[in-house]
């Protein structure tokens, strides 16, 4: 649940909505990489809830961990314990994720230790490592939710020795503003998935009101 997009004028419903239109959206994006992959959950006990909301016939992993980065840790760990070598980790809220992005992470294993997709927020997107060049500290004591989390991360890249291929920037849904941005380039090339862009067309008008609603809330 996109907990910083609800809003009194912006009710939960209409964000998770959206929010599954978006996860939909990675779903297809993924199968048409062809890439296999597992859908992390949380909490641990929700597996019943997702496999009603996505289906049975994905591969699924519990998250466990106190924060962010101790459960990204623990999900590197697990999957390269469990025989992969070369892992990317992505978020479920990236709409203009594509499966040439996902093509070009696993590529750059062949020339570099990890890889890296900032995000316009000063976060990143994807991240991902070889299993014998993984440094589990990478998302420890990091400032979460802040503008530095991509700088700070490439950073520790760096000082563990890692080389880091860095993707093209990409946008992911976090706030409001975030909301009327992708509403006005929703039809731009590679902007969105195909649900998520159908969704906004179809609510645009409520969604436009809502946010101007909020805006005053916003700058207070």
């Amino acid at each position: 649940m996109k907990s910083r997009l609800a809003h009194d004028d912006l009710d939960g419903n209409t964000v998770l909505r959206l929010y599954e239109c978006m996860v939909l959206d990675t779903i297809d994006v993924l199968n048409r990489a062809a890439t296999p992959f597992r859908i992390c959950f949380d909490p641990p006990d929700a597996i019943d809830l997702v496999q009603k909301w996505l289906g049975r016939g994905h591969s699924y992993l519990p998250q466990f961990g106190g924060d962010l980065g101790e459960r990204m840790e623990q999900a590197f760990l697990r999957v390269f314990a469990d025989g992969m070598t070369d892992v990317v980790l992505i978020g479920s809220d990236i709409p203009g994720l594509t499966e040439n992005l996902i093509a070009e992470a696993f590529r750059s294993f062949a020339t570099h230790d990890a890889v890296l997709g900032p995000a316009e927020d000063g976060g990143y997107y994807l991240v991902g490592f070889k299993k014998s060049t993984f440094v589990p500290g990478i998302f420890r004591h990091m400032p979460w939710s802040t503008d530095v989390v991509f700088r700070k991360t490439v950073e520790c890249m760096r000082r563990a020795s890692r080389s880091v291929h860095v993707l093209p920037l990409c946008a992911d849904l976090d706030t409001q503003e975030d909301l009327r941005k992708l509403l006005v380039t929703r039809n731009e090339r590679a902007s969105a998935g195909a649900r998520t862009r159908r969704f906004l067309d179809q609510y645009a008008s409520s969604l436009e009101r809502a946010l101007t609603k909020a805006l005053p809330h916003q700058l207070r």
